[in-house]
């Protein structure tokens, strides 16, 4: 698919390291995006497993690569992530009208793209927006099952205007500007997949050993309790049958998907209040007591 645009330029950004060893659906993720970007410019920190040249082949004519390393002393609450999402989107250019962030375990479904499109066109010259809300779906265990306690996040911004004066907030997950305000936001219907928590479960222990050290430094210890592979099934609380479509560009790998996962739905550890609010949403569409990192208007 390929999308033209007439006097608006969109720019994709994104971070990435060790996308080969810790098994990151990065070439999967930036592919997602193409269609609505010019170009895509991508912070590849020092891997030790081919990270750089996998991103470059994605697209020779349209991906930028910034080579970056990680601040190893960042070990607290996620903000080298933040960090590395800044730089890349520092290098993006001035002539850029919106910023298309996808982190490299998320995967923007093409039922989107048309509404997407229009949104960043209807919205490009709207001063009081500053960015575009999606909605996510987190799947965990396998590509059959999705997250349906509070503890997953319901939306989040990913497309955001030129402004320098936005940054990355905390880990990553979203957006603030100036002194640490929320960003306006449209909301829009389409869905970002989510993906991190969908790996063997050998290869899930390796990413999460690694991936929890950005939180709580050295002493995050996961052989104590899971051995060598990761236990789906005694972290989760609740979960869900996903009966929709994956994005297209997911479909090679959901098809090389080498392990089993079952899970009994009947099973949860929700809390009284978590099954409230599951209750209000299905009945209204709107998830109660929410956190929110942004205002729609």
């Amino acid at each position: 698919m390929c999308i033209e645009y007439s006097l608006m330029k969109v720019t994709g950004f994104s971070f990435i390291k060790n996308a080969v060893k810790y098994q990151y659906p990065i070439v999967e993720a930036i592919q997602s995006i193409l269609p609505l970007c010019d170009e895509v410019v991508v912070a590849v920190g020092a891997s030790e497993d081919g990270t750089r040249d996998l991103v470059a082949s994605i697209h020779p004519n349209k991906i930028k690569i910034i080579d970056t390393v990680w601040d190893d002393s960042l070990k607290e609450g996620g903000r080298a992530l933040a960090v590395e999402t800044d730089k890349a989107f520092t290098a993006i250019s001035n002539d850029t009208d919106w910023c298309f962030y996808i982190q490299g375990d998320e995967v923007v479904h093409e039922e989107g793209y048309e509404e997407i499109q229009k949104a960043m066109h209807s919205w490009r010259n709207h001063k009081e927006v500053d960015g575009l809300l999606f909605n996510y779906r987190h799947f965990y265990g396998s590509f059959d099952y999705v997250g349906i306690s509070s503890k997953w996040y319901k939306r989040e911004i990913r497309i955001i205007k030129n402004n320098k004066n936005i940054f990355s907030y905390r880990d990553a997950q979203g957006f603030r500007k100036n002194q640490n305000e929320k960003l306006k936001v449209k909301l829009l219907s389409a869905f970002i997949h989510h993906y991190g928590w969908v790996r063997e479960p050998e290869a899930m222990f390796q990413k999460q050993y690694n991936f929890r050290t950005l939180w709580g430094g050295d002493s995050w210890h996961p052989e104590k309790i899971y051995g060598v592979a990761f236990d789906y099934k005694k972290e989760t609380d609740a979960l869900e049958q996903f009966t929709g479509t994956h994005p297209r560009v997911m479909q090679p790998r959901i098809d090389r998907m080498n392990w089993k996962f079952d899970f009994d739905l009947s099973y949860n550890k929700l809390t009284p209040k978590e099954k409230f609010k599951n209750f209000v949403e299905k009945i209204t569409g709107k998830r109660p007591f929410d956190y929110n990192n942004y205002k729609i208007i």
